[in-house]
């Protein structure tokens, strides 16, 4: 009798603890298909925003999917319909910061950030194939885990933008690498503004590489994990196949030239002043932009696009957790994020 009590206590105990674990990963589901493997980030009623507790399941399994020599391709994806991944928990963020101000014990805010940039480093580093579905809403957090990898297909409901100034941030991920590399001075504008881009824009603007109608999601999915062979060039094919006949224009086509000569300068101020000198409704439309944002912001992402020009792809997030640390005194950040 007591041999079954025991018994019955170690297998309630043991169901315990793999509900327990259950919970605990239940916001990353991962599938295995032969040589295939697919994340899915799965907080659809948040957006699918990205938590610490997400970095801590992603990083591992991608580290050893790329170490593993029968693993070929990598497909990351958002659950639901609304979002890919709308940035990361902000409210963690400050909740950490406000508690090591005043009694030194969190350091979420210290932690998330840098484990957040090792997985993004780590997804623009992988020499496995990486798709990431950028299907809904893709945010901060959310063109990290994206834009720094192989291929980014986007969809009609693709609503992507960069949002940090408004916050009192900066545009990081791996923003300081990638914005001031698109033509046109388009990342300075986008990184100052936080101007969203809208389904094909972001394949227009060279943030997303494909373009599909988001109803061929799951049949493209079903042909890439059917490849035998893996290389760029057939997946890349695989996924032009599903193109739609006819792409939508760039919404910001028009603009581009205006863009480029305004946002050639050396200061904000200097952006400033020829937007004024432009006098047209879209200049004055910016100016008013650029007025809601926080000055401490624009200045720094001014300055951080400006260096990570001239750096590497690994130095980039160096530099970004040093200035997210700094961000974080700043009284602008909380304030930014208790208005949004």
């Amino acid at each position: 009798m007591l041999v079954l009590l025991r018994c019955l206590f170690q297998f309630n105990f043991n169901k315990r603890c793999q509900m327990a674990m259950s919970t605990a990963i239940s916001e990353v589901f991962v599938e295995e298909e032969g040589s295939k493997r697919i994340l899915t980030l799965n907080r659809p009623k948040a957006l699918n925003a990205l938590n610490l507790s997400m970095v801590r399941e992603i990083y591992p399994n991608l580290k050893k999917w790329e170490e593993a020599e029968d693993i070929k391709m990598i497909i990351l994806k958002g659950a639901g319909e609304k979002a890919f991944c709308a940035g990361g928990d902000v409210l963690a963020v400050i909740k950490s910061a406000k508690e090591a101000a005043s009694a030194g014990t969190s350091t979420i805010h210290k932690d998330f950030f840098r484990e957040e940039y090792k997985l993004n480093h780590l997804i623009g580093s992988l020499s496995k194939t990486f798709v990431a579905f950028i299907d809904g809403i893709v945010m901060g957090g959310g063109c990290g885990l994206s834009i720094n990898g192989q291929f980014r297909v986007a969809t009609e409901r693709t609503l992507l933008a960069m949002p940090e100034t408004a916050l009192g941030l900066f545009p990081d991920v791996g923003g300081s690498y990638f914005l001031p590399r698109l033509e046109n001075n388009l990342g300075l504008f986008l990184a100052l503004t936080g101007s969203r881009l809208y389904g094909a824009d972001a394949l227009h603007a060279g943030l997303a590489t494909h373009y599909v109608a988001s109803s061929e999601l799951e049949k493209l999915q079903t042909k890439l994990l059917a490849m035998k062979k893996v290389t760029h060039e057939a997946v890349d094919e695989v996924i032009r196949e599903h193109k739609p006949s006819q792409i939508p224009g760039f919404s910001l086509q028009e603009h581009l030239p205006t863009i480029k000569r305004t946002f050639q300068a050396k200061s904000v101020e200097e952006i400033m002043e020829n937007l004024r000198s432009e006098d047209s409704k879209w200049a004055r439309d910016q100016l008013e932009t650029l007025s809601k944002m926080s000055p401490t912001s624009l200045k720094i992402t001014f300055k951080q696009l400006e260096n990570g020009a001239k750096m590497n792809f690994d130095k980039v997030f160096t530099m970004e957790y040093r200035l997210t640390q700094r961000c974080l005194e700043n009284h602008d950040f909380y304030e930014g994020c208790r208005a949004s």
